[in-house]
């Protein structure tokens, strides 16, 4: 046989004798930790690589199907991203549609994830998520899940769905988690799954044929092993907490540091070294803005702004590092506005407001008094006032005198109730009372685009677009592109993780019947 070398870089930990998660807590112990020897000379029918997301539901199918199952994970603990996520999924056909009162199809489903990209997803691939969403929502449903009483809803700060299938729990992923923990519980006291945590898996082991036969995996000390195994399923996370790898592969920083720590992008090297290829990187769209802690990159998010215009009709300008207006601030459509942030120097932009404004517009904060905002004036790195607009500029960073045109202009032709030359219709004050305020917004995100290229069946292909024996991939290593193309499709990436680990725990265990 012969090793591909596919070192990826990691966060170190220290190992706990606690598997952790919202519901259950197993000692590792009680879960059969098998000697280090006793591994090397074993072989599982499946080796799962990452006990989050797609992984967990996998082993799942996996053991209930009679597979011998092992989950290995860098984390001292299972669950991966949902211990961070929101846990936001959709879904046609469900139970909570049903008690709605709503009617709905995959094949609706899938047509409005499309008209929300704009068709810059992989149809394929956002075929099978849809085609299989309801049943995984309603697996969960059967199994304890629940959500709000005012859900399902259209959407929630992304492009609406045009039916009501949007949707999560009160307590966010760690709702998701309780779940699949609970159901994980049985197969391992029965010794059907086991589970290797605190450990990285550094190569993927092929035979001289090219099959995927197993991986070799190194503790927290540096020591490695050999594990064996009739096929591998790479459910490792993204890369959104490694800034280089993140910036190497969407040709874009991460401007934002807030995802789970160990997304460090191993799953993708280990695909790679094994004959894989990546794509999604040019699908990037950040978020509409958000005021990050600090001015390095990346930084933490400190909180986010009101500018949703159905939820808060706009007061303010919004301008770019020119000085110049890139969108009608009272634009409707998500969408637009991420689209035209990312034509913007740095994916940034600030929002520029006066003294009367600040007085007597709505927060521009949700939750957020005046006072507190204008208290955060006083000590915050992104919030700048000066007395005349050309002075904010140069507090702020922005071209004054693109900034004072702007401004300029915008006023003018308010007050002669001429047209707004980007269209803007909700025009309540001139912007003309001193003190000036600027506010600096970062797009940002919590998604990796790029991932693994699959196929329909989910397993990885090589340059040539053939298969690799023996090796599938499931979750975010397909990155957020394939489902959610060029844009972001509500429940786009928790639900097709789950319906996926699901899929290929049940084909996988199977083939090996």
């Amino acid at each position: 046989m012969k090793r591909i070398m596919t070192r990826a870089a990691g966060a170190g930990v220290t190992r706990r004798g606690l598997l952790q998660g919202t519901g259950a807590a197993l000692s590792l112990a009680a879960l059969g930790a098998t000697p280090s020897r006793a591994f090397a000379e074993r072989r599982w029918d499946l080796v799962i690589i990452g006990g989050g997301t797609a992984g967990l539901p996998a082993a799942i199918e996996a053991a209930a199907r009679g597979a011998r199952v092992l989950v290995i994970d860098k984390a001292p603990q299972l669950g991966g991203t949902l211990h961070v996520s929101t846990g936001q999924m959709s879904g046609a056909g469900t139970v909570f549609q049903a008690r709605a009162g709503i009617e709905d199809s995959a094949e609706a489903h899938y047509a409005d994830a499309m008209r929300i990209n704009r068709n810059t997803g992989d149809p394929a691939i956002t075929r099978l998520w849809t085609q299989h969403a309801g049943e995984t929502l309603n697996w969960l449903a059967e199994h304890g899940f629940d959500i709000g009483e005012d859900q399902p809803v259209y959407g929630q700060a992304h492009e609406p769905y045009e039916t009501r299938r949007y949707l999560w729990a009160p307590e966010g992923g760690r709702a998701i988690l309780e779940v699949l923990l609970r159901l994980l519980e049985p197969h391992v006291a029965a010794g059907r799954v086991e589970l290797m945590l605190s450990t990285g898996a550094v190569e993927l082991i092929k035979t001289r044929q090219g099959r995927v036969t197993g991986v070799v995996v190194e503790d927290e000390d540096g020591r490695r092993q050999d594990v064996q195994s009739a096929e591998v399923l790479l459910a490792a996370g993204g890369c959104a907490a490694n800034p280089r790898m993140y910036e190497d592969l969407h040709g874009v920083p991460l401007y934002c540091q807030a995802a789970w720590p160990y997304s460090q992008g191993q799953g993708l090297m280990l695909g790679l070294g094994a004959g894989g290829q990546l794509h999604g990187g040019d699908r990037y769209l950040g978020l509409f803005g958000a005021v990050m802690a600090d001015t390095w990159t990346p930084a933490g998010l400190d909180f986010s702004l009101g500018l949703y215009a159905d939820s808060r009709p706009p007061w303010e300008l919004y301008v770019n590092v020119h000085g110049q207006r890139f969108i009608r601030e009272d634009e409707a459509s998500v969408h637009e506005r991420e689209l035209a942030l990312d034509d913007q120097p740095g994916h940034r932009f600030w929002v520029v407001f006066d003294e009367a404004t600040l007085a007597n517009a709505p927060s521009l904060v949700p939750g957020w008094s005046e006072a507190r905002l204008r208290e955060r004036f006083e000590d915050h790195p992104m919030l700048f006032s000066a007395p005349t607009l050309a002075s904010l500029a140069l507090r702020a960073g922005i071209h004054p005198r693109g900034l004072e045109a702007s401004v300029a202009e915008y006023n003018a032709r308010r007050e002669a109730g001429a047209t707004d030359p980007l269209g803007r219709e909700y025009r309540p004050v001139s912007l003309d009372q001193g003190r000036y305020y600027g506010i600096m917004c970062q797009g940002w995100t919590l998604v990796w685009f790029a991932g693994l290229v699959v196929d329909d069946s989910l397993r990885v292909l090589d340059a040539d677009g053939q298969p690799i024996p023996g090796l599938t991939a499931a979750g975010e290593i397909l990155g957020a592109g394939a489902t959610s193309g060029k844009g972001y499709v509500g429940g786009a990436l928790v639900t097709p993780a789950l319906a996926f680990g699901r899929l290929l725990g049940a084909r996988l265990a199977a083939g090996s019947a």
